[in-house]
């Protein structure tokens, strides 16, 4: 990236940098992943856990979050004359730091988003009839594991949840030995059916591996593939440089109209992910406001590091090369055959 003069001053403008991190941009790829999973999502359907995979910083973890969002907003008149209905749930796979994943975590994760009051224990207490005196019945305990699961299937029903959002689901498996991988798995599959709703797991090129688990889970999976914008593709790079002008306009006076001239560099760097490109476009105008004018020394300070690029470039390569030949799905040809004259009759 070659260095230009020296830009003008930057008109103060309080808080500029923080409206790049509200900024969500519902560009091609995102509307693409969110029109097919809305097509997807419908009362009865068999696909009971539906995987979003993509690279590290192509804005799933956003996607995530506006596909909650989103359904919320468009229940909003049911959701006024039913005060209990949560049609959408939004849950970060936690990251515990135990050996093995903590379902404790998520379930009780779940309930919080689903409005259930946890600040109380939840412990069934009675009255016996003959002696008039209270007692806790025998059973299962409602702060257990069990009691915590019981209590996400009962909300995910009464709430009438559509579906579930997983983010960093990618945790599930990273904290999980693969010879039990089939076993999280079923119980996500189960929560699904039991609960009336399905899952949306959302997270890297590693959840892939749990469509080859078993034909039966296998069966009721299906893969969304969230591609990063190719430099090699004409359509991508329009794509991408249509983002980066939309950044461009929330900043004018930082940026002016002198941003999207680096489209090609900014691609080449962010590896065509607009998650990425947010980050790096955030830290140049925190480091322009801090030196008091836009330059693009600042710019280049906000990049990716070479050794950074070439590991994440790296991971995004290994993972498309994973998944791509197996999202193939061909139908195979119709044999027709062409009908024989009739004879005609002497």
């Amino acid at each position: 990236m070659t260095h230009k003069n020296i830009q003008p001053a930057l008109t103060p403008v309080p808080a500029s940098a923080e409206s790049l991190l509200n900024l969500r941009i519902k560009h091609t790829r995102i509307k693409q992943v969110i029109d097919e999973l809305n097509t997807l999502i419908y009362p009865g359907s068999q696909d009971s856990i539906l995987l979003v995979i993509g690279p590290t910083g192509v804005g799933k973890s956003t996607l995530a979050r506006y596909m909650v969002e989103q359904a919320m907003e468009g229940a909003m008149p049911e959701m006024n004359s039913d005060a209990g209905l949560i049609p959408a749930v939004y849950v970060e796979a936690p990251s515990s730091g135990e050996d093995d994943f903590s379902w404790r975590l998520f379930y009780t994760q779940a309930l919080v988003e689903l409005g259930e009051d946890l600040s109380a224990p939840k412990v069934a207490y009675g009255i016996d009839p003959t002696t008039g005196r209270m007692v806790r019945p025998r059973g299962m305990s409602h702060n257990g594991l069990a009691g915590l699961r019981t209590a996400v299937e009962r909300c995910l029903k009464e709430r009438d949840t559509r579906f579930v959002v997983i983010d960093e689901a990618a945790h599930i498996i990273r904290q999980t030995r693969r010879s039990r991988l089939e076993i999280q798995l079923d119980t996500l599959k189960s929560l699904a059916n039991k609960g009336s709703s399905q899952m949306v797991m959302v997270g890297s090129y590693d959840l892939y591996q749990l469509v080859s688990l078993s034909g039966q889970l296998a069966r009721r999976i299906h893969v969304v593939h969230c591609e990063r914008y190719r430099q090699d593709r004409p359509e991508d790079v329009l794509a991408f440089t249509a983002c980066l002008q939309k950044f461009q306009s929330v900043l004018p006076h930082l940026w002016g109209d002198q941003l999207v001239q680096y489209a090609q560099a900014l691609h080449e760097n962010t590896l065509g992910c607009v998650g990425t490109l947010s980050s790096v476009l955030t830290r140049a105008a925190k480091l322009a406001e801090a030196d008091g004018r836009w330059t693009v020394g600042a710019l280049e300070r906000a990049l990716l590091t070479d050794a950074q690029r070439t590991r994440i470039l790296e991971e995004i390569l290994e993972g498309e090369a994973a998944i791509n030949p197996s999202l193939t799905r061909n139908l195979p040809r119709i044999k027709t055959t062409t009908p024989r004259n009739n004879r005609e009759v002497a």
